[in-house]
């Protein structure tokens, strides 16, 4: 017997509805053991000269054997990285898209990126929209971390955009942890002695969350020993054990 018309369209009908309740499918995202935005200051504070050396000092720790050595010393041996310069509250770039690494190849391939970007300076310190973008990287990124880290590095306070510590909480809440990289150059911001020594300054309002730390660069020319310092130290921090029961 022939199904009718009535029931033909009923089961099509049935069907398209059970498409449209049903959740989509998520690809699975590949794991590694760390999510980490590197957040690079390049507002106008930093001069030519400085940029480079602050840009090198990154290009350097990557391909540095005892970085890739960190990595593949995790449990999944692989860490993904998205590379963010940022200036005021309204200028934050993606400069190196996620990328995973896991060993000296890809390493020098993210190298490789790096030294091919083009540099651009901004005006003003937003502190609070470098975090605010990074979380918003954290949670577009392709992959699965066991950790999410970002990592700010520059040489001034937050003097755009809303208060630091707004932002560093709501990351906190969110899981992630906030290390920082404070460059302790001998400028005053804008002619005007700080209000504190910056290493305190990002103690006190910027770095947060599980083992959060701070690497002070004693000035540019220091940089490049404090990001492989820093970048080691993320790398290999394992997670935090919760208490169970």
């Amino acid at each position: 017997m022939r199904p009718s018309r009535r029931g033909v369209m009923a089961g099509v009908t049935a069907g398209a509805i059970a498409t449209l309740v049903a959740p989509p499918v998520r690809a699975q995202k590949t794991s590694v053991d760390v999510l980490l935005v590197l957040a690079v200051d390049v507002s106008r504070s930093i001069d030519e000269e400085e940029a480079r050396l602050q840009r090198q000092g990154y290009v350097t720790a990557m391909a540095d054997p005892r970085v890739v050595a960190a990595i593949r010393s995790g449990t999944l041996g692989a860490i993904a990285v998205a590379y963010v310069e940022w200036g005021s509250a309204d200028y934050q770039r993606l400069v190196i898209p996620w990328t995973r690494i896991d060993g000296e190849a890809s390493a020098r391939d993210w190298v490789a990126a790096l030294e091919a970007a083009p540099r651009v300076s901004n005006n003003w310190t937003s502190i609070s929209g470098a975090i605010e973008f990074s979380m918003r990287t954290l949670d577009e990124a392709p992959f699965e971390g066991t950790r999410r880290v970002i990592d700010i590095s520059g040489d001034g306070v937050n003097n755009s955009g809303a208060p630091v510590t707004l932002l560093r909480d709501l990351a906190v809440e969110a899981g992630i942890t906030i290390n920082g990289l404070p460059i302790l150059n001998d400028r005053s911001p804008f002619g005007r002695p700080p209000s504190m020594p910056l290493d305190q300054y990002f103690q006190d309002f910027v770095i947060g969350g599980p083992g959060a730390f701070l690497v002070p660069a004693e000035d540019f020319n220091a940089f490049q020993s404090a990001v492989l310092r820093k970048l080691i130290r993320e790398i290999s921090l394992h997670p935090p054990v919760r208490a169970t029961g």
